[in-house]
Parts: C-alpha cells; sequence; structure tokens
C-alpha cells in the first residue's frame, strides 16, 4: 500500500481561458485528503476510482495550492489520462497519493525569482500564497497560449509579476533574452524554476555563467511516484541515475544534467 494514499472526492473542476473560447486548461478542487501540510514543489498523483484496466497508472501533477480544506491542480489536456480526468464531476472519487519528493526552499527576507515557463507556473501559486515574505518575491512568466488560461492574475496582485508570451518561433530569442535578464538580476538571492526542458537549461546555464544560486523543478513521466517503479530517471551532477520522484522533483541546478 502507498504511503498517505486516500480516496477523496472532486469539489470543483473548471476551464481556465477567454469565456468565449473552448480550453484544455484546468483546474481540479479536492477534498484534502488529510494532509498536515505540503511544501510548495512537491507534487502527488492522481487515479480516478471509475478509470479500468485501460490507463494501470495514476498521473502526477504538481500541488498548484492546498488549504485545510481542499488541494487544487492546475493541468492541460494533452492525452488519454488528462482528457478523461477534464470530465471529472462534484462527487466523483479520485485515489490520491502524496504529497510527494522535495519542494522548493523558501529562505525568509531573500530576494527570489520564480521563472516559470508556460504549465511550469503551477507550483508557484501555492508558493507565492505560503511565502511569509512575498514582497521578496518576483514571477517572471513565459507563455504561448492567450494569459486568461493560466491562474496568472491573481498570483501577480500578490507579488511583482511580468508575462512574456512567445506568439510566434521569432519571439523565442526575446524570451531567452528575459528569462537570462532575470537570473543575472537575482545575484545575491535565489532563482526557482519550473518549466519544459528547454527552458530549464536556458535557466540552468544562465545560473551556472552568473554564478547564481537556482533550483528547478523537472518534468518526468511517472507511474509510481515513490521510487519503485524507476521510470522518472534523470542523471545527477555525479553522472548516476536518480529518481526524479523520490530525489526530486525539485533539484538544485548544480546537482542534476539536464
Amino acid at each position: 500500500m502507498v504511503r498517505n494514499c486516500r480516496e477523496v472526492k472532486v469539489r470543483e473542476l473548471r476551464f481556465l481561458g477567454a469565456w468565449d473560447e473552448p480550453s484544455d486548461f484546468v483546474e481540479l478542487t479536492l477534498e484534502n485528503p488529510g494532509w498536515e501540510g505540503y511544501r510548495p514543489g512537491q507534487f502527488a498523483m492522481l487515479r480516478p476510482k471509475h478509470w479500468g484496466l485501460e490507463l494501470s497508472w495514476g498521473r502526477p501533477f504538481s500541488i498548484s495550492r492546498a488549504n485545510a480544506e481542499s488541494v487544487t491542480f492546475f493541468f492541460q489536456v494533452v492525452g488519454r489520462g488528462t482528457q478523461r480526468l477534464a470530465h471529472l464531476k462534484p462527487g466523483d472519487e479520485v485515489v490520491l497519493w502524496g504529497p510527494l519528493g522535495n519542494g522548493f526552499s523558501a529562505p525568509v527576507e531573500t530576494p527570489t525569482v520564480l521563472l516559470a515557463g508556460g504549465m511550469g507556473l503551477a507550483p508557484f501559486r501555492g508558493y507565492i500564497e505560503k511565502h511569509p515574505t512575498p514582497e521578496f518575491l518576483r514571477l517572471v512568466f513565459a507563455h504561448r497560449p492567450e494569459l486568461e488560461c493560466y491562474p496568472y492574475a491573481e498570483m501577480s496582485e500578490k507579488v511583482r509579476a511580468e508575462a512574456i508570451r512567445e506568439k510566434t518561433p521569432d519571439d523565442l530569442p526575446l524570451v531567452i533574452e528575459r528569462i537570462e535578464t532575470a537570473v543575472r538580476e537575482a545575484a545575491g538571492g535565489i532563482v526557482l524554476a519550473c518549466g519544459p526542458l528547454p527552458f530549464l537549461k536556458t535557466v540552468q546555464q544562465a545560473a551556472r555563467t552568473r554564478q547564481v544560486r537556482a533550483e528547478l523543478s523537472l518534468e518526468r513521466s511517472m507511474a509510481c511516484g515513490v521510487g519503485a517503479c524507476l521510470g522518472c530517471v534523470c542523471k545527477d551532477g555525479q553522472d548516476k541515475h536518480v529518481q526524479v520522484c523520490a530525489r526530486g522533483p525539485v533539484f538544485n541546478a548544480e546537482d542534476v544534467r539536464l
């Protein structure tokens, strides 16, 4: 039996995006299974009870936010699993195990730059809400779809924030330049990053060049979430294989090879 595995009910599911256009960006809120707390950057595995043998494994998601009553996840429909999750209704039962892995550092009164790429915005929602000194935080968000598809607006009300949109491939150099600038401006503080692999490589290289402390949250396909299946391995700084679910998903930038 997986530790901290519980059956919970769906409280709410809503789609984010422009009101007059279909959306595949989903905010799913479940009952809190009795977690006493979590560290932003941790994740959980979800598997609705009605899934048959066709979809055997759960799906991993960053914990977007959590309180005493509920746990919220933010995801995009990209495959069979997320498509079925997007059809959940209030009252449906979901098997949830977590919180899993380790989270981001949360130094107090330290300049902290949050770099999010696309769906990498998800864990920073809870990070901003739980941080004891949000006035020391700054969010830089790179995205492709419309900004309304993300929970950016409420986050930007709590911390200094800017959004950079990559509408066409021609915009990519400007996005990379802004990421590198944000890392440079974090000298003396810390950079926390979550996003797709090319995004994280850019952050890692910029942090190494500028000698800025950085933490990276890696995305990997997972089956168990607890280090048993070895399906999510990456290489650490010593070129050894480690499980992202158990040793991550958050790593010091110098301790992982991308």
